[in-house]
């Protein structure tokens, strides 16, 4: 997942670094529709959500934020070869329905090594009745602290995440989701992430992240 983000926030193919021949490339709108962006605004979108993503799009004007696309699904493309479409999903767009899992839209700020994600819980997430589930808590926490990372530092993988769980978030809520850069140290990236409600009165969650740059032999065209 993490590797895809490198190419959709790079806006260019991630080279296998030790062969010129091989490379990831997301899809592009002239491909089928079930390649299409979903970090766009669709009818499911509360108020709150929407109202985000508008302010986000608008600091996006002066080049202080970049608005991050979020594809269902990649395309694999060997050069001199015509893209092959897999049948690998993006985990957090496994799910063509609009509304009920992970709707999300992310925002980089690039001076700032920060990354927002605008998220809204569907039904299908949920965990305790009428809340999300940890573990998709967890798993946005993941997403956006480790394409944070991938935007900075190329390929990584993460190695610990530690959460604490504050307050539930109710299904069908708008959350911020705010990760920012704290250190480096070697291959060791460091990053910290809270979970706050829309208009930032309640905090639903903290949390602290350790991503390892990947080596370049480590990311030599595995996904053959």
């Amino acid at each position: 997942m993490l590797q895809s983000c490198a190419r959709l926030l790079r806006g260019g193919s991630a080279t296998c670094l030790r062969s010129a021949q091989c490379r990831f490339s997301v899809a592009h709108d002239s491909l089928p529709y079930r390649h299409r962006d979903f970090s766009l605004p669709n009818a499911t979108w509360s108020r709150n959500t929407q109202q985000l993503y508008d302010k986000f799009l608008e600091l996006c004007k002066n080049g202080t934020w970049r608005r991050i696309p979020s594809y269902n699904a990649t395309v694999h493309h060997i050069e001199g070869n015509p893209p092959a479409e897999r049948e690998k999903r993006l985990f957090t767009r496994n799910i063509d329905q609009d509304g009920v899992g992970f709707e999300y839209s992310m925002f980089y700020n690039k001076a700032e090594n920060r990354m927002i994600c605008i998220f809204q819980p569907g039904p299908y997430l949920e965990g305790p009745p009428g809340y999300t589930h940890g573990g998709c808590i967890a798993t946005i926490i993941d997403s956006t602290a480790g394409a944070g990372a991938v935007y900075n530092f190329g390929n990584v993988m993460t190695a610990n995440l530690n959460i604490n769980y504050k307050n539930p978030i109710p299904l069908g809520s708008t959350v911020i989701v705010d990760s920012q850069l704290e250190k480096v140290e070697g291959r060791k990236v460091y990053l910290r992430c809270q979970i706050r409600s829309h208009n930032d009165l309640i905090v639903h969650t903290e949390a602290t992240g350790l991503f390892i740059k990947l080596d370049p032999d480590e990311t030599e065209c595995r996904r053959e």
